[in-house]
């Protein structure tokens, strides 16, 4: 085919890739998307938080039937239908991604489906079956993404051995299953497929599961993830695999032993790697780091002015909503609206049981850096509408500034943690104080009461608690 002459090209289609092609389309840019997949939406919404979080819901059903006789209401013993199940969640997906490509269409975006590759500085050539087209562009925004870690050792060419990719597949319920990595992906799946019935056993090679995250929001996961899977093993290093029989045999490392078991599946679980690979980066004079994300300034500018990067390929906090956040900076970057990256609130969640979410200033953040802060809790203990849901073991945490009772972070687990977490970045982006959030008025009974009332405790009059001085002195 010719050449394509086009203003903005966007390569990827990803939650922060359609958002960047939409959002510039609706200020009056002419726009070109590219994706090699024949599905809008990328990972997230076809191989990724879409699809997990719909299994994640459907399988939180069994747990809380298993539970509901402590409240007098009993169920037998659920029948999982696997091919009901992955259809449901299939055509979640199908229609969110339809969605999307209509969407598209309605803005007047050009869609071409193909692999991009920078033949130069403004010059996109995109492999399609059996033909190429080659773009001009004025300006492009790479969003790309990422693709999960999968180490040589571990990657034997058996199906056995599973990414998130395939293991959201649902090919089947393995009797026995191992998770490597004891991170986000990790842990909700295997949740996943300990509720749907297998024996999950989980190892880390750190000491414990979510890093980054403060230990007092751990802990209830902990204590969940203990009874729903057979082991948890940290400071344990897998060595090797190898298939063995209808198995896949894995070696294990830990306090300087080594030791073999075998598994019916696998999932490899230890992170993400930029989708940087063979995209003619060189060639278009876009810089890379030794780990290949692409560098970029605060205003997601590359090495070449007129190409700009956002999400997973720039590395950072590998997150859907950081994308679609990014995206909207680099398009008002290339409108002429001034706007930049830095000092924004990206919320982290993870969608155990229970779910953990914080965002701003963490605990061990504060410690590592020697930063002055104060830190506010409400046990969820004390909460009315924890209790009525029979989910008692969370947690509202402030991390508050001293000297000005602004809220520098804020950490949540339990119930609807990643709903809830965004009055905290609210707060924070807005420099609000705990006063700010204390006086707001929250309905009753609700879980969002918790903000309000850890805003509360740290002015020393909760209403649900005792102030912390008035404890110590009883005690």
């Amino acid at each position: 085919m010719g050449k394509l002459t086009c203003d903005l090209v966007v390569l990827g289609a990803g939650p922060g890739g359609y958002a960047a092609a939409f959002y510039a389309a609706d200020l009056g840019r002419e726009v070109v998307l590219v994706d090699s997949s024949d599905q809008l939406g990328g990972v997230c919404l076809n191989r990724g938080c879409i699809p997990s979080k719909a299994l994640i819901h459907a399988t939180s059903q069994i747990d809380a039937a298993m539970h509901s006789q402590d409240r007098g209401i009993s169920f037998g013993e659920p029948t999982i239908d696997l091919k009901k199940l992955r259809d449901w969640k299939n055509n979640i997906v199908g229609q969110l991604g339809n969605g999307v490509k209509a969407l598209a269409k309605q803005r007047g975006i050009k869609v071409i489906h193909g692999k991009g590759y920078f033949e130069a500085e403004k010059e996109l050539r995109v492999e399609q079956p059996g033909e190429q087209q080659f773009l001009h562009f004025n300006q492009c925004i790479i969003a790309v993404g990422s693709v999960p870690a999968l180490p040589a050792q571990f990657d034997l060419g058996n199906k056995r051995i599973m990414t998130s990719t395939e293991a959201l597949d649902l090919e089947d319920i393995p009797k026995s299953m191992l998770v490597v990595g004891a991170g986000y992906i990790g842990l909700e799946l295997g949740f996943v497929y300990a509720s749907l019935g297998s024996e999950v056993t989980v190892v880390e090679a750190l000491p414990g599961m979510l890093a980054g995250a403060d230990p007092d929001l751990v802990r209830p996961v902990m204590k969940k993830a203990k009874g729903s899977f057979k082991d948890l093993r940290f400071d344990t290093k897998v060595l090797k695999m190898a298939t063995k029989k209808k198995q896949i045999e894995v070696s294990f490392e830990s306090d300087n032993e080594t030791n073999k078991e075998c598994y019916d599946r696998v999932l490899v679980a230890i992170g993400r790697r930029p989708n940087s690979i063979d995209l003619g980066l060189d060639n278009a004079g876009v810089k890379q780091d030794d780990k290949g994300y692409i560098l970029v300034d605060d205003q997601l500018q590359s090495s070449n002015p007129d190409i700009f990067a956002i999400g997973d390929i720039i590395g950072g906090t590998l997150l859907a909503h950081k994308a679609a956040k990014e995206s909207r900076i680099a398009v008002d970057i290339i409108c002429g609206t001034p706007n930049h990256a830095k000092n924004v609130m990206i919320p982290a969640v993870v969608f155990t049981h229970p779910e953990v979410a914080w965002v701003g200033l963490t605990e061990v953040e504060a410690k590592n850096t020697n930063k002055n802060v104060k830190i506010a809790k409400f046990p969820w203990t004390a909460s009315g509408r924890a209790m009525s849901m029979d989910d008692t073991d969370g947690l509202t945490k402030l991390i508050v500034d001293p000297d000005t009772n602004r809220i520098l972070g804020m950490g949540i687990v339990g119930p609807h943690a990643g709903e809830l977490i965004s009055e905290g970045s609210l707060a924070i982006q807005m420099g609000a104080t705990v006063e700010d959030l204390a006086e707001v008025v929250h309905p009753h009974p609700t879980l969002s009461e918790t903000l309000m009332e850890a805003a509360e405790a740290h002015l020393g009059h909760a209403t649900h608690i005792m102030p912390a001085k008035k404890r110590a002195t009883a005690s």
